[in-house]
């Protein structure tokens, strides 16, 4: 035999080569391409569904916390109103614009689901009061909320602003 000469394979009659009955054993049915095609399209419909959930939960989020900042800028007019309120004035017109305008301001924000966080005669809680002062005061309770400086509120389960309060005992 020469160098580039390849020595030529015998065939043998009657032998099948173990290869080509794997191939025809290995193709998949009708029913079993269904069955891989119909649990893909469930995966691929459950994986959107998640998705979708998942964007509505974020959007849900992204809107309460927009609201929350929102309403947050507005509450030291709120809070220079109720000043006013209780500085008075003689100028009967003058408190009677002032006090339509309270009115109207605690409607919008009402209407926003904003609630104001009650305080005074209140027991003092951590998650809703800010205690910035303290008093002995043997005719009110252990930890009674005796004066609030500062209003609160919550936004639905959640506190934007804490109540500034003088707690006594």
């Amino acid at each position: 035999m020469e160098e580039n000469e390849k020595p030529v394979e015998q065939e043998t009659v009657g032998e099948t080569e173990p290869e080509a009955k794997e191939e025809k054993a290995a193709e998949p049915t009708p029913e079993e391409l269904l069955a891989a095609e119909k649990d893909r399209y469930t995966r691929l419909y459950a994986e959107y569904e998640n998705y979708r959930k998942r964007s509505q939960k974020e959007r849900e989020a992204l809107y309460s916390q927009v609201k929350s900042d929102a309403v947050t800028s507005f509450l030291p007019v709120y809070d220079n109103l109720e000043r006013a309120l209780k500085l008075g004035c003689s100028d009967e017109a003058f408190l009677k614009g002032i006090q339509m305008t309270m009115t109207q301001l605690e409607g919008v924000l009402e209407k926003l689901g904003v609630k104001p966080i009650d305080a005074v005669g209140q027991p003092f809680d951590a998650n809703l009061h800010n205690a910035v002062m303290h008093v002995d005061d043997e005719s009110r309770g252990e930890n009674e909320v005796v004066e609030e400086f500062q209003k609160g509120f919550t936004l639905g389960d959640k506190v934007i602003r804490f109540s500034m309060v003088k707690v006594a005992n």
